[in-house]
């Protein structure tokens, strides 16, 4: 348990959860001390029945492992309430949670180390340190606006504030508009107006209408396919865009450390500051031209898109990428053309092409490290395992960042990108499928946003 506790204690401080990590050390040291000192206090023997088997001598009420356990399992049901936003995975993770306590308790019940009423004492004392330690340690990350001098203002603004919603991306849209309200009038903004997004237009029309009625800040809450809706259509315009990340991927909030908790996400739209980064037009044969703001693909990465069952991905979340990924792993190469700003084309055999304008990429996947989302240069990587085993030194070498190119992996940089392949390949613009096509063209259009980033 000890080793347990250090651990997420050191995630938490490593994801700036430093909060929560003081409020899970607290609860364990203090339920280990107060369990100690209460079998010292009772001295309780142990039941005449306990198994021989590795028999204990020291005193028997509360059990120390009911009360570790309820402790440990306590802090992260409050974790998975806290940052876990898909209701299925935090039922899910609840569920394990309970039935580790469970097993636990049934355990020293089974082999007689202890009374019934020894492990009820034991998980009593420690949800007990539990909520007192919660009374003084509120485990939310703090806000911005409360350790931070307020930014200086160019202009004066009547700070009004339009936020667009992909409604199925929220557990309880009036939950979420209540919380967005309250923020924002203590922030200092005005009332905001409210935007949904819908099937048909999934948000630049909103973002337009944003636009048009003189917003000086639009929040916009969803997935990557409507943050780059909305980015697209408010580039250029002057209003910076607030980010607050809800679907599966969230690359784009990701790669500009946006935190994911909701609270805080929020947070950072209203009070952070202004970054310009860049935006990508794009086009090809069969789609309409438009705009990408993390990635473009050809091949392989877009075939796992094509392939992620939708049903799945609502229950598991990301984990459904893995499972496409792992049914696409042999997806053929293919014969590509590409050229680079005004070189020459240059032919290769590849199982996928990225262009990215960030560096990382699903589950933070390195795929490009030297990419920044505000250089003007987009970076390019051509991937081309032969094997299914030669996936293996690929990972090892994205995982190391290593900047060797050879023809397993071979890297590019310029700020206009057209890929041609020889047959119709899946294609996909920031992690959604566009079909199938034969030609990709893309350029870099550099500090053509305004995004809310942490200060």
């Amino acid at each position: 348990m000890t080793v347990l506790t250090v651990l997420l204690a050191l995630v938490l401080l490593v994801r700036r959860h430093r909060w929560a990590a003081l409020l899970t050390v607290v609860v364990m040291s203090s339920t280990a001390l107060a369990t100690s000192g209460t079998k010292l206090w009772l001295g309780r023997d142990r039941p005449s029945w306990q198994d021989t088997l590795g028999l204990h001598e020291n005193y028997s009420f509360p059990s120390g492992h009911a009360s570790a356990v309820a402790a440990y399992s306590a802090v992260l049901v409050m974790l998975l309430v806290l940052f876990v936003r898909r209701a299925s995975l935090r039922r899910l993770g609840i569920t394990l949670v309970v039935a580790w306590w469970l097993l636990v308790c049934f355990d020293r019940l089974l082999l007689g180390r202890h009374y019934p009423t020894d492990v009820i004492g034991g998980t009593l004392l420690a949800l007990t340190l539990f909520f007192v330690a919660l009374a003084f340690i509120d485990p939310r990350p703090r806000s911005t606006a409360a350790k931070a001098d307020p930014l200086p203002e160019v202009y004066a603004s009547e700070r009004r504030l339009a936020v667009i919603l992909n409604p199925v991306k929220v557990e309880d849209v009036g939950q979420f508009r209540s919380i967005v309200g309250a923020m924002a009038k203590e922030s200092g903004w005005s009332e905001p107006t409210w935007q949904y997004t819908t099937v048909e237009d999934p948000g630049t029309g909103m973002a337009e209408q944003a636009a048009v009625s003189g917003a000086d800040l639009v929040m916009v809450c969803g997935g990557d396919g409507t943050v780059r809706e909305v980015c697209a259509e408010l580039a250029g315009t002057g209003i910076p865009v607030g980010i607050i990340p809800a679907g599966t991927g969230n690359l784009l909030a990701r790669n500009l450390d946006i935190p994911l908790y909701l609270r805080s996400a929020i947070d950072v739209a209203l009070n952070g500051q202004d970054r310009a980064i860049d935006l990508v037009e794009v086009g090809g044969d069969g789609i309409e031209d438009t705009h990408f703001m993390v990635m473009a693909g050809m091949g392989f990465d877009a075939a796992i898109m094509e392939g992620v069952n939708e049903d799945i991905k609502k229950k598991i979340g990301w984990v459904a990428y893995v499972v496409s990924a792992l049914r696409s792993l042999m997806f053929p190469a293919v014969r590509i053309e590409i050229q680079i700003d005004d070189q020459e084309p240059t032919v290769h055999r590849a199982r996928t092409v990225v262009v990215g304008n960030v560096g990382f990429l699903q589950a933070g996947m390195p795929l490009l490290p030297d990419a920044a989302i505000d250089d003007g240069v987009l970076d390019v990587v051509i991937l081309h395992p032969r094997q299914f085993l030669s996936w293996i030194p690929l990972a090892v070498r994205v995982l190391r960042k290593s900047s060797a190119t050879d023809e397993l992996i071979d890297r590019r940089t310029g700020s206009r990108v057209r890929i041609k392949a020889t047959s119709d390949t899946p294609r996909q613009l920031d992690g959604d499928s566009i079909g199938e096509g034969r030609e990709l063209w893309m350029e870099c259009i550099h500090g053509r946003l305004l995004v809310r980033v942490p200060r």
